[in-house]
């Protein structure tokens, strides 16, 4: 990934029989041809280099071919033959104002992967990462053998960089009633054992911050991870009271969340069904937010996108519409305790259903629309109501395919260690919304919108610029009949941005950050809406503020 407008090389290695000449060519994440030529190679092993620049931002593919000889790019680890890929990283900077951070942990994005690349991290703009202090992880073989210390902290945390949301599920054998690991299924053996192990966690956790993020307000914890609880009501709730005791007893400034059930909904195990079965044993009293992970669907992917509240003529698909059911959470942890923090700790978007990496997979289509579907994913997780989302996962991984927002170019079927990647259209997205709404507080979703028509509405915090993304989305062709998935297919919307009378312009930017300006007459412009989110930069706010629902509870950021 290369800043915007910097010299960046690309370097070719040819084998030709003879005399030849390369063709080479570069596309972006839509397929439109950004840039071509040839140039001669002599027969042999040959490297050669072309020198870059790039005005404009987000993901562009390479491919080439010998004239005469033919041949492609070869495939690489989960990358398919025929391309290598590279990123350039918007420069919004005369655009959207720097933001003054009050405290550090006002930044709303963090990442799962990619843990200790703090470069990667820092291009993507993700401002924290899960670290673990699981008592299976500190202490696997016994008790009482971890003794908080400074000295043990790993050094990607000591630049104070990036923040930690502290993970403390899992029970080793030894402490377990089943005398295997387990996680999030039963009581520990010793619940007061379990408590002064948290104080621990809780005594190390302060100490980092104090050392370390000086100018973080509060430190972050997620005590289960997708519970499969196996043991009784009573007992989930007693395991929350000895995690929170334990952790505010030591850490003034913990904030205890969970359960983090991995969809937002009602079902029994979803995050909404899980919080309606242990409210009223007493489960809020310790809470002092929520963490969701936010699959709306079994297996989100392209084909199953998150907004189906206004195409799908299926009540049960349009009853699981995102939207819906964040909006749904929300107002159930009002009842609860009010105004708590609401936070997406992990949601990702994988190829379709039974696709597998390979030499001609995924096409360049898959690719778009699934930084589209991602794009929006999270948008609508941050749009209704969530302080912090997570983009999942850093590279490719063997279990499901896709779910990386950057290849493996080392291993066919992907890796959790990945050491050797190049990025996909996500994760060039994903650059460019850290970098439109990161600094905001939501405002929310806009009202009357038409049907297929989605838009949420942020600010700056500090009362400032107003950024506000739309797209449309229609399940009947999305996929189209075809079987792709359209970028350009779209539909129409007028959206007021400045009073009645007042005619202007404002910048609109597309999903990687390339910026355009778009007239407006009497506070009106007129926007052509597609499948990949836009973002509208406007300056006044009380207009904005007339047209949207606020998320209920949310208290910003």
């Amino acid at each position: 990934m290369f800043a915007e407008g910097s010299a960046f090389p690309l370097v070719f290695v040819t084998a030709a029989p003879s005399a030849d000449h390369v063709a080479w060519s570069i596309q972006d994440d839509r397929g439109n041809l950004r840039g071509s030529g040839t140039f001669p190679v002599p027969s042999g092993r040959q490297t050669s280099t072309l020198s870059c620049t790039s005005t404009a931002s987000g993901y562009f593919a390479v491919t080439a071919t010998l004239l005469r000889a033919g041949g492609t790019l070869p495939e690489a680890g989960t990358r398919p033959k025929g391309i290598a890929t590279f990123g350039v990283l918007p420069d919004l900077s005369s655009i959207i104002p720097a933001v003054t951070y009050a405290r550090q942990d006002q930044h709303r994005f963090g990442m799962q992967g990619f843990y200790g690349w703090a470069k990667t991290l820092k291009d993507l703009g993700v401002s924290q990462i899960i670290d673990s202090r699981q008592m299976s992880s500190m202490e696997p073989n016994g008790p009482n053998t971890w003794t908080p210390s400074l000295d043990n902290v790993d050094p990607f945390f000591k630049s104070g960089d990036i923040m930690r949301l502290v993970r403390v599920d899992g029970i080793p054998a030894w402490a377990s009633p089943t005398g295997a690991f387990q996680d999030n299924t039963r009581l520990p053996t010793d619940l007061n054992y379990y408590r002064t192990f948290m104080a621990r966690v809780g005594a190390d956790t302060a100490a980092i911050r104090q050392a370390y993020y000086p100018n973080q307000r509060h430190n972050y914890y997620q005590v289960t991870w997708e519970p499969d609880w196996k043991d009784s009501a009573p007992d989930f709730v007693a395991l929350y009271k000895a995690a929170y005791t334990g952790l505010h007893s030591t850490d003034p400034n913990a904030v205890v969340m969970g359960t983090t059930s991995p969809d937002p909904g009602a079902c029994a195990w979803c995050m909404g069904g899980v919080l309606a079965t242990y409210a009223s044993l007493g489960l809020g009293q310790y809470l002092d937010g929520v963490v969701t992970h936010s699959y709306y669907s079994d297996k989100p992917s392209p084909s199953q996108p998150p907004e189906q509240r206004d195409t799908d003529p299926d009540p049960s698909k349009a009853s699981r519409a995102l939207d819906l059911q964040m909006r749904a959470l929300r107002a159930q942890m009002q009842a609860i305790r009010p105004n708590m923090r609401l936070w997406s700790s992990e949601v990702g978007i994988s190829y379709d259903p039974g696709s597998a990496y390979g030499p001609n997979y995924p096409s360049a289509n898959q690719l778009y629309a699934q930084a589209a579907v991602a794009a929006r994913t999270h948008l609508i997780v941050l749009g209704e109501g969530a302080q912090v989302t997570y983009f999942f996962y850093g590279a490719d991984f063997p279990e499901e395919a896709g779910y990386g927002s950057f290849f493996d170019v080392v291993n066919p079927q992907g890796s959790h260690t990945a050491r050797n990647v190049s990025p996909k259209p996500e994760a060039m997205a994903f650059a460019a919304m850290t970098r439109i709404i990161d600094g905001t507080r939501t405002l929310g979703h806009l009202n009357g919108l038409p049907k297929m028509v989605y838009g949420y509405a942020f600010q700056q915090m500090g009362g400032g610029t107003v950024i506000t993304a739309l797209w449309t989305h229609n399940n009947a062709n999305w996929p189209t009949p075809a079987g792709s998935y359209s970028p350009t297919a779209g539909t129409t919307y007028s959206l007021k941005v400045d009073n009645v009378g007042t005619n202007g312009t404002v910048t609109v930017l597309d999903m990687m950050g390339n910026p355009h300006t778009v007239g407006y007459v009497n506070g009106i412009m007129n926007l052509t809406l597609t499948e990949s989110p836009i973002y509208v930069v406007s300056q006044n706010a009380s207009v904005m503020a007339a047209q949207i629902t606020a998320p209920v509870g949310y208290t910003g950021q």
